[in-house]
């Protein structure tokens, strides 16, 4: 087995991983960064990125995270690809084995693994990935201004956190798009009572109860979603809702699993940190990004969070003196 040692491992690519990389090689601790199964993260699938600070006219998603991973490199940052296979974080230094045998002998790690966004699992959904389908209300909601859009998903949208529930999507979609159309697997919206009033009171959301998704159309893009009403029943019915934009809100899946059974995670399998911070219950172990992250899932704050778990790292190093 080839073993190296490194005084700091960043797995992930994301923003986190990006700019924890870039931090950790200015601060001299000669990262090593491995880029997971998708390189770049979730926003590689993203067209447009119009809401982080410093690109005024948008960038792409893959142009951005390229911007990112080209700086990490500028500063000194090496980069592999390659997948994390297992994890001993038992005792320091920490021990991650990657693909083809690859062990990495770390006296830092910043986990940056992300979250995988959930989905019905519909062909469609793939085929029009970045054409009409997204699983982010806040990240792509800006690119349907007055146009008709359904949300899909239960209710609490996956998150199982009070106050975030599927409501939430289509009230935030309902303040740009010209209707919203809330699709529902059952004859009741699972939400709080004030929520519930406030998707009753809104003039642009229309709740579809029964209603479940079997498919998408369209040429060029998201055209309509086909639908069955009261599905397995005998008044069975199909439906074709003609919309621009099909989101997905039925949560987000931490990519958590190699290291459960050593840092603490919450029910949903989101890293668990102290406080404000990105340190696990592991000393020398930082959680940085949407896998720590239930709530927010913003690539700005998983950027913020890789930048504490660098400078964390930095500081651990210096106080061990390693």
């Amino acid at each position: 087995m080839n073993r190296e040692h490194r005084r700091c491992l960043i797995i992930g690519s994301g923003p986190a991983g990006y700019t924890a990389a870039i931090y950790a090689s200015r601060a001299n601790l000669s990262p090593l960064l491995y880029e997971g199964l998708q390189p770049g993260g979730q926003l590689t699938q993203t067209t447009e990125v119009e809401n982080f600070p410093g690109y005024p006219e948008g960038v792409t998603g893959p142009a951005f995270t390229q911007d990112l991973r080209n700086q990490a490199l500028r500063f000194g940052t090496e980069i592999r690809s390659g997948l994390a296979t297992k994890a001993d974080l038992s005792k320091a230094p920490y021990v991650i084995t990657f693909e083809e045998g690859v062990e990495v002998e770390a006296d830092t790690v910043i986990i940056a693994t992300g979250a995988s966004a959930k989905y019905l699992g519909l062909p469609d959904e793939e085929k029009y990935a970045g054409m009409g389908v997204s699983a982010c209300a806040i990240c792509d909601g800006f690119f349907y201004r007055n146009k008709r859009v359904a949300v899909v998903g239960g209710g609490l949208g996956g998150q199982g956190l009070p106050g975030h529930v599927l409501g939430d999507e289509a009230l935030y979609l309902a303040s740009l798009a010209s209707h919203v159309y809330m699709i529902v697997r059952k004859d009741y919206l699972r939400a709080s009572d004030i929520m519930r009033q406030r998707v009753a009171a809104n003039e642009k959301i229309t709740v579809l109860y029964e209603h479940n998704t079997v498919g998408l159309y369209g040429e060029n893009g998201v055209e309509g979603a086909h639908l069955v009403k009261r599905l397995g029943q005998p008044d069975e019915e199909r439906v074709d809702l003609p919309i621009d934009g099909f989101f997905v809100a039925i949560g987000h899946h931490p990519n958590s699993e190699l290291f459960a059974d050593y840092v603490e995670v919450d029910e949903m399998g989101y890293i668990k940190t102290e406080g404000s911070t990105p340190r696990t219950c592991i000393p020398g172990v930082f959680a940085a990004g949407d896998v720590a992250d239930p709530l927010y899932r913003q690539a700005v704050t998983a950027a913020a969070s890789g930048c504490k778990a660098a400078i964390e790292a930095e500081r651990y190093l210096g106080e061990h003196g390693l």
